[in-house]
This record gives C-alpha cells, sequence and structure tokens, in this order.
C-alpha cells in the first residue's frame, strides 16, 4: 500500500471509509499521460486479452469524484470508446499501486513489489512536472452555497492552466476543446470551456458559450467572510463581465435556449430571502434617517442586474419568447427585492421594472396589479417597506403613458392607492415622487383636482406637525395645476384647514400656511373667490396678529392682511368689523358663562349638601337645574 504523503489520493484506510471527504485534484494540460508513458494500459482490441475484473480494486462506489477525460478525442490506438480509453493519471497511480497491493496479498511475494514500487517512483517523477492548480485542502466545499445550478458541483471552480484568470484571451479558438466535469456538467456548460473568451470563439459557437458562462455563473458565494473563495469569486465576476459585453455587443437573435439558461441563471443569483429588520419604528422625518444598509455580495449582485438591464433592454430578445420565462412569477419575486435595504439594489430594479414594463406589453397590467397589492399591503397591514418611493416613481412614468380618456382602472388605482398613501407615519420618504404621481394625473384629466384635494383633506395630520408642513407643500403644488372650476368644489373646506394652520402654535406650521400667498396662481383663485374665502381667513390672521409668539409669523401675518386690504378694501372692512363683532359677542358669552358659575357656587355655599346625599355637577348644568338652584 502506498504512503499518505503522496500528494494525489491513494486507496487508504481512510479515503476507503469517507470517499466524499477528498476530491481528485483536476489535471489541467490536456495530456494523455497514460498513452505516453504506458502503452500496455490502452483499451484491448479484438485480438488482445482484457484485464482481469478482479486487478481493478477501485469500484465505482469507492470512487465518486472518478475524473472525465480531459480531451473528448482519444490517443492514438487508445481503441473505441467505452473499451477502456486512456484514464486520468490520479486514477492510473491509484490502480497501479492498488494492483501490486493484491498482488502481494494473493502470494506473489516480493517480485512484485518492486515494479509497483517502481512504477510508483516514476509516477512521481511525471507529476511532479505538471503544473497543479491551488490546492484548497481536504473536505471543503469552497463556499458554494445552495443556489448552485448543479447538485454535483462539490469543488471549487476549475481553472485550467492554458486559460489566464482574465477569461483566456490567449488561448487560439483552434485549441479550444469540448468538456465536462463534475463542477461543469454538459448539459450546463453545453460543451464549451466556460472560461473562454467570446473573441477565442467562432461566431457560430458563441451563443453556447454564452450559456457556458450563464451555468458557471450559478454558483453563488457567502460573502458574509470576504477571504473566502476569493479566486473563484474573481473568476465569477469576470464571467459575469464577458456575459454583460456580450449583450451589449450581440447583433443576432437571442436561441430560446439562451433565454432560459439566462432568466434560471438570474433566478438563481437575486431571488433570496431577505433577513428579518431590527431598526427601529421611528418614521422618516420624526428624527434622524437610519444609515442605509449595504450588502456584501453588491459587487456580484450590481453586474447581474446589469445583465438583466443589458438583457431585456436587447433587441436581439424576442419578446415573444421572452415573456415566457420573465412570466408573472418572476416579475413577482423581482417586485418583493425592492424591500431591500441596499439602496443600490432598489436602484436598479427601479430601472429595470421600467425596462421590463416596456419590452413585454402583456405583462403590463399583471404589473400594475402586483404594485397595488404591495401598496395595499404597505397602507393597510404593515406600513413597512423599503421601496414605496422606488415603486412609486416607476409608476410616475407609467401614468405619464396612460392613454386618453383615462380608464376606470386607473381612476380606482387614485382612489384606492394614491391618496391612501397620505395616511403612513412614513410618508416623508416617498412624498415627492407620490406628489408626481398625483400631479401626472391632473395633467391628465384636470378635473380630478377638487376630489384630490378632498381626499388629501380627509387624511391630513392632527398631531403631526411635520406632516402638516408636507401637506401644504402639497396642496400648494396641487392648486398650481387646478382650474377655477375645480378650485370652487374645495375651497371652503380647504380654507378651513389652512385658516386653523396659520393658527397653529408650532411656527412651521403657521409659517408654510401663510407662504401659499406668495404663489401668483393661488392669489389669483382667491382673489376671483374673494368673498367666500376672506371671511374665512382673515379671523385666523387676526387672532395671530395679537396672539402669536413668533415674530416671523408676526410678520407675515401683517403682510398677508395688506393684501387682503388692498385686494379688496370694503371687503375687508366688513370681515374685519364682522370679526371684531364676532369678539365681542365671545366675550359676552365668556362673561355670561362665568356669571352663571358664580352664581351656582354660591348657590352651593348656602345650601351645604347634608346626609350621604350624592351630587353630580356638570361642566355644562342643564337649564332646569339652573331655574332651580336661582
Amino acid at each position: 500500500m502506498m504512503s499518505a504523503s503522496v500528494r494525489f489520493p491513494v486507496l487508504t484506510k481512510q479515503s476507503t471509509q469517507e470517499p466524499n471527504k477528498r476530491a481528485l485534484p483536476s489535471l489541467s494540460p490536456p495530456i494523455l499521460a497514460s498513452s505516453l508513458l504506458f502503452p500496455r494500459r490502452r483499451s484491448s482490441g479484438p485480438n488482445e486479452k482484457a484485464l482481469p475484473a478482479d486487478f481493478d480494486p477501485l469500484p465505482d462506489a469507492l470512487s465518486p469524484h472518478e475524473p472525465a477525460p480531459l480531451a473528448s478525442s482519444p490517443a492514438p490506438g487508445s481503441g473505441e470508446p467505452g473499451g477502456g480509453g486512456p484514464r486520468s493519471a490520479a486514477a492510473l497511480l491509484r490502480q497501479d499501486s492498488a494492483r501490486g497491493s493484491a498482488l502481494r496479498c494473493a502470494g506473489h511475494g516480493g517480485g512484485v513489489a518492486r515494479p509497483a514500487a517502481q512504477r510508483t517512483k516514476m509516477w512521481k517523477q511525471f507529476l511532479s512536472k505538471l503544473p497543479r492548480t491551488k490546492s484548497t485542502g481536504a473536505g471543503r466545499d469552497d463556499g458554494f452555497d445552495s443556489g448552485q445550478c448543479s447538485s454535483n458541483t462539490t469543488n471549487g471552480i476549475q481553472r485550467a492552466s492554458s486559460v489566464p484568470s482574465g477569461g483566456g484571451g490567449g488561448r487560439s479558438a483552434s485549441a479550444i476543446k469540448r468538456m465536462s466535469s463534475a463542477v461543469f456538467p454538459s448539459s450546463v456548460v453545453a460543451g464549451i470551456e466556460p472560461l473562454v473568451a467570446f473573441k477565442d470563439v467562432p461566431s457560430s459557437e458563441r451563443q453556447s458559450l454564452f450559456v457556458s458562462k450563464l451555468g458557471l455563473c450559478c454558483a453563488v458565494f457567502d460573502f458574509s467572510d470576504p477571504g473566502r473563495s476569493s479566486a473563484e469569486k474573481d473568476i465569477k465576476r469576470q464571467a459575469l463581465l464577458d456575459l454583460v459585453d456580450f449583450v451589449d455587443n450581440n447583433t443576432s437573435r437571442f436561441s430560446e435556449a439562451v433565454i432560459a439558461a439566462c432568466s434560471r441563471m438570474l433566478a438563481v443569483n437575486l431571488f433570496r430571502v431577505f433577513p428579518p429588520s431590527y431598526r427601529s419604528g421611528s418614521s422618516a422625518g420624526e428624527g434622524d434617517e437610519d444609515e442605509p444598509m449595504f450588502d456584501p455580495a453588491w459587487c456580484h449582485l450590481q453586474l447581474v442586474y446589469e445583465l438583466l438591464l443589458k438583457f431585456v433592454g436587447s433587441n436581439s430578445l424576442d419578446a415573444k419568447i421572452g415573456k415566457k420565462y420573465f412570466d408573472h412569477s418572476f416579475i413577482v419575486r423581482l417586485l418583493n427585492l425592492l424591500d431591500s435595504e441596499d439602496p443600490r439594489e432598489r436602484d436598479a430594479l427601479k430601472t429595470i421594472l421600467h425596462r421590463i414594463y416596456g419590452k413585454f406589453m402583456v405583462h403590463r397590467p399583471f404589473i400594475r396589479k402586483a404594485m397595488s397589492n404591495i401598496f395595499y399591503h404597505f397602507v393597510f397591514e404593515t406600513q413597512r417597506h423599503n421601496g414605496i418611493a422606488e415603486l412609486l416613481e416607476v409608476f410616475g412614468s407609467v401614468i405619464s403613458g396612460f392613454a386618453l380618456p383615462l380608464k376606470e382602472e386607473h381612476k380606482i388605482f387614485l382612489w384606492k392607492v394614491l391618496i391612501p398613501l397620505h395616511k403612513p407615519k412614513s410618508v416623508g420618504v416617498y412624498l415627492q415622487q407620490l406628489t408626481y404621481c398625483v400631479t401626472q394625473f391632473l395633467e391628465k384629466d384636470p378635473k380630478l383636482a377638487g376630489s384630490i384635494v378632498l381626499g388629501i383633506l380627509r387624511y391630513w395630520p392632527i398631531t403631526n406637525s411635520q406632516k402638516e408642513v408636507m401637506f401644504l407643500s402639497e396642496i400648494e403644488e396641487i392648486l398650481e395645476a387646478t382650474s377655477m372650476a375645480e378650485f370652487q368644489k374645495c375651497m371652503v373646506p380647504l380654507f378651513r384647514r389652512v385658516a386653523h394652520c396659520i393658527n397653529s402654535s408650532h411656527f412651521q406650521v403657521a409659517e408654510r400656511a401663510l407662504f401659499m400667498w406668495n404663489n401668483d396662481h393661488i392669489v389669483s383663485l382667491i382673489v376671483q373667490n374673494r368673498q367666500v374665502i376672506m371671511p374665512i381667513i382673515l379671523p385666523a390672521l387676526e387672532q395671530n396678529s395679537q396672539t402669536h409668539w413668533n415674530q416671523a409669523v408676526l410678520n407675515l401675518t401683517a403682510n398677508v392682511m395688506k393684501m387682503f386690504s388692498e385686494m379688496d378694501e370694503e371687503l375687508f372692512s366688513e370681515c374685519l368689523t364682522k370679526c371684531k363683532e364676532d369678539e365681542e359677542n365671545q366675550a359676552s358669552l365668556e362673561e355670561k358663562r362665568r356669571s352663571t358659575w358664580a352664581r351656582l357656587e354660591s348657590a352651593a355655599a348656602l345650601q351645604p349638601v347634608t346626609g350621604h346625599t350624592a351630587v353630580l355637577v356638570g361642566r355644562l348644568p342643564s337649564a332646569n337645574l339652573i331655574a332651580t338652584l336661582i
């Protein structure tokens, strides 16, 4: 039996007990060593006697990692396929060593042991001259995750010595060999070495090489340990760069096999479950925003997203074939990725979704429905999602392409999705995109303005001052695109709310409400409807001028009152007089209320309660009780 110090594994006790713990290293150069050193090992012809069966001490059960032939063309004189053709050097070494042991055990004595030892020594000398790949240690799986495209990939990614890590730029097309190995089965690589550069193969073979590289990129690595499988990660990154460059420069139509392989590789690399978020529930705008989380695998994900973007947008992709692979399931899982905490990934997905929406017209209704479902889930259930702003940005471009007149389906989306999106506390994160979507609807149909303003007033914040400021900004932007007829439908409830904001003790709310009079279009609407608006706003301005604590708000209040005075001095005087009368009436009512309570207190003091009689006194006693006491 050979010593365990031999570099290549032999049939030892350890390897017999755990055959799957150690994989045979690959011999990179396609050299048929058996035909060079031992011509007697050729396959037996019709006139030659085959070797006895008991001379093969390695049954299939003990050699699960038997490497495939390194070249498809047999060596000269190797015989027909299946007749015991040339084997790898490591396999011959194991078989020769085992045969020597078997002969010694059979009683042949030391006369056979010496030739076996000599053969072993010759093998060592020969193999020491061959270039070897760097050993990664026994029992290591080289960082492959469960997302591999083949279940047989237990070894690391192999790199041929004649192909540099950059993709094999120096290899000629005539030297390309068809291959199949445990790492790259023939069903995945389509029979072509995946590390070859596209420029080194004829144009007719480039789509097959494209499929081979896609199979190579199905290996998913763990980036939690940056130093693990670094060589294999670099190989995959280079393969992804080659794929992106090929799609960018390709002019021929993609075959269905290419589209299927590409969708499979994209699914393996992109679709994953995000870990639960342990961030605090504070909404944006109420405190400092959380620091963004960056995915450590972005160096690969970025190239995969770039490949998807270029592949979907390529003229070489036939939409009629592509829709079968970029189907509803693919789109839903792609939309789910928008919940990623990495802003770079969400930005890439935003562009890709827009490209898919434009490419596959048959999927457009489904994409809108799937996006609506995400909005419903966010507004009415969780109020937690990282990609609402990106989804709204995509939908804003979709709305701009709606045909006129608007379908009822699109109006329902406005009432049931966009307007309720004003409800969550985190509206500040996506308010800019939400406002853009609303104004796009107004540009399509200006008659929606009045109902939009009334819908926003339904979700107006009462205790959240920062949301009030944002709502006032949105209202101003909507009013800029509002016609006179639509303005008149909503001006009374709208300016009642504005009057409340003017009287707010929060100076930013009051200031933002008064800034609306700096907008020329809004002022023109107010001027034409001053008979209705001035009696609503002027009392709030008068109260501010007397009681507000902030000097900036006082100055703005004085400016607005001056504008009203110049707008219609007679109406301004009437409203101011009526406002003073209302103040006097309010003061008299307050004085009457105080005197009533004083009489009640004095009457109660003159008639003290005796015994255990319970007396219930409300803040507003009834008229009968007051008459009885008086």
